[in-house]
């Protein structure tokens, strides 16, 4: 069973990626755009971070369009730490009007879902991140094709050749069983995979050269 869970709270429409477009909000089961004054870097943080996406990096009205949607009468006051954007403080704005072209545009960095953890960046335990978690990778789940270790070094800006081994562990630790991986993107996004979570005390180290 994917572990990978969609937010049905937030979402940014009208972008080049998943990590970026113009927020809607998802009150009452409608869908609100959010007025720029109403919305700053704090609560940007949140909303990346529920999408499972890379801190935010751009955030600008009609940065995507103007709004299609209504746009949500009250202003967030998000502290930073919280999950989802709905956990956050709200209040209603003052004054009423928001212009179409103020409908907030949000940019995230790309989620980092892939990465080696050891001696340099191309070098080390393999470890994939879902849900906001970073796991390894169990040794006897993952497709352990030359296709599947390319693209993880390429994922990581590293040479294209690889080498390969067994790291046994004294005790075993939650990881990642990954039965497949899609060649599609890059960054790789672990939404596009079928895994899911056990315990192990085999991982994979993967050295990209």
């Amino acid at each position: 069973s994917a572990l990978h869970i969609f937010p049905d709270s937030v979402r940014l429409e009208n972008g080049s990626s998943r990590c970026s477009g113009r927020l809607e909000v998802k009150s009452n089961n409608s869908w609100s755009s959010v007025c720029e004054d109403d919305f700053d870097l704090l609560d940007a943080e949140v909303v990346c971070r529920e999408l499972d996406c890379g801190a935010p990096s751009v955030l600008q009205g009609a940065l995507y369009g103007e709004a299609e949607a209504p746009i949500l009468t009250r202003e967030f006051s998000c502290e930073g730490h919280e999950s989802v954007l709905l956990d956050c403080g709200s209040s209603w704005r003052k004054t009423k009007a928001c212009p179409p072209d103020k409908a907030v545009g949000l940019t995230c960095s790309d989620p980092a879902t892939v990465r080696l953890m050891g001696s340099s960046r191309c070098s080390g335990e393999l470890q994939v991140k879902s849900r906001r978690e970073w796991r390894a990778v169990d040794a006897w789940r993952f497709p352990r094709t030359e296709t599947t270790l390319a693209f993880v070094c390429k994922n990581q800006k590293c040479g294209p050749h690889f080498s390969l081994k067994t790291k046994k562990l004294p005790r075993q630790k939650p990881v990642f069983q990954i039965y497949s991986i899609s060649f599609h993107t890059f960054p790789l996004n672990m939404k596009d995979c079928v895994y899911e979570d056990t315990m192990s005390s085999q991982t994979i180290e993967i050295t990209c050269l």
